[in-house]
């Protein structure tokens, strides 16, 4: 079939479906390659193509061809790759600002979690036996090493596990509701006893 015939143009915009899929066939394989140097990707340069055949059918009635079918079909392939393009960019703004939406919006709930959380860590450590809360503030807080911890309280290494073990204890039960936003401030490398 001679596809710059003048009377393949009313047979296409007519309907005939022999005419289509003789034009389908001819320019599948060149439009899919054109495609693929546009938008270096071969499934979307495929789902492109395919959407152009579809408006090409869907719209045989309405469509005005003022040169040939192959100029009609790489215009309008180039197009439908920029409108692609388009989208993408769009698409990828889009899920850009979402993620920095979430994380902000991640950040001030655990800022507030993180607030409730030293309140209530502040709360546990007041309500620790007074040799406990020492033990536990010199270990944690001053970073002192237990055989240092025993000298200064007088009290034996084994002592200071012991009222450390007690102190853990204590915090691991008291702050138990509070263990996800414990691991997210380990995660993001947050010191809790600050």
């Amino acid at each position: 079939m001679d596809l710059n015939n003048e009377q393949l143009i009313p047979l296409l915009l007519s309907g005939d479906e022999s005419t289509f899929e003789s034009v389908y066939k001819h320019f599948l394989k060149p439009l899919h390659s054109y495609a693929i140097t546009i938008l270096r990707d071969e499934e979307a340069a495929k789902g492109t193509v395919q959407n152009i055949f579809l408006k090409l059918w869907e719209r045989k009635h309405t469509l005005n061809f003022n040169g040939s079918i192959k100029a009609y079909l790489y215009s309008a392939v180039y197009h439908e790759c920029l409108n692609y393009i388009r989208h993408e960019k769009v698409k990828l703004n889009h899920q850009d600002h979402l993620v920095y939406t979430m994380k902000n919006t991640e950040e001030q709930d655990k800022g507030i979690e993180f607030s409730d959380l030293k309140d209530k860590l502040q709360q546990v450590l007041n309500n620790l036996p007074e040799k406990c809360r020492t033990v536990f503030q010199l270990s944690r807080f001053e970073e002192l090493k237990y055989r240092e911890i025993a000298d200064q309280m007088g009290i034996s290494v084994k002592t200071v596990e012991a009222q450390m073990g007690k102190a853990l204890k204590i915090l691991r039960h008291e702050l138990v509701d509070y263990l996800p936003v414990i691991i997210w401030l380990i995660s993001h490398q947050f010191i809790i006893f600050n």
